[in-house]
């Protein structure tokens, strides 16, 4: 199969990322993409092998993107001032790029993602931000899982305008986190 000009798996994920952005990740098609680029499909199968891979290859960029604004806003901080920067960070990229981080929470092959340096590295900054808290396993397990569920749960329900008392998101937000950091500092250590 000959390549389209100018076509390429890096452009093709880049626009997938931007459509999921626009309509969310599960409506991303092929058949959408092919539009965009103005070929048929078929054209879009001498770089991505099906739908699949193209959304993994956006769950891919999202990740790296994250980690890398994560990594920034984080940098020389520890403790509260660590995790509050995270979690701004967290939700900065979650609703600047929704399609994107929405690709971040897919059930994703782990062989495909276990050594992919965006998810690597996110794993890695969570559990910096943790180390603070002096929480060993499987409580640094069941922290980082209480803490990634608390945050996406209130960026989910923000994103879908699901607040629907007048109170400034923002000030929720600030008490979420500080009631995340209470309960880090206060985890009920090694009851299993």
């Amino acid at each position: 199969m000959r390549k389209r000009a100018g076509l390429t798996v890096e452009k093709i994920t880049q626009a997938a990322a931007a459509l999921a952005d626009e309509v969310g990740i599960q409506a991303v098609t092929l058949s959408a993409l092919a539009r965009d680029f103005g070929v048929k499909d078929a054209s879009l199968y001498a770089h991505v092998k099906n739908l699949q891979d193209v959304r993994t290859r956006v769950a891919l960029l999202a990740a790296e993107e994250m980690s890398d604004e994560l990594a920034a806003a984080i940098a020389g901080r520890s403790a509260k001032g660590a995790l509050m920067a995270f979690a701004d960070a967290y939700r900065a990229y979650a609703l600047r790029c929704p399609g994107r981080y929405a690709a971040t929470q897919m059930g994703l092959d782990l062989d495909q993602i276990s050594d992919a340096k965006g998810f690597v590295r996110n794993i890695e900054l969570t559990y910096a931000v943790l180390r603070a808290y002096e929480l060993e396993e499987p409580d640094l397990t069941d922290a980082v899982r209480f803490m990634r569920s608390t945050f996406h749960g209130f960026i989910t329900i923000e994103a879908t305008g699901g607040f629907g008392h007048p109170r400034d998101l923002d000030g929720s937000w600030r008490r979420v986190v500080e009631s995340v950091h209470t309960a880090l500092r206060q985890w009920p250590r090694g009851t299993d």
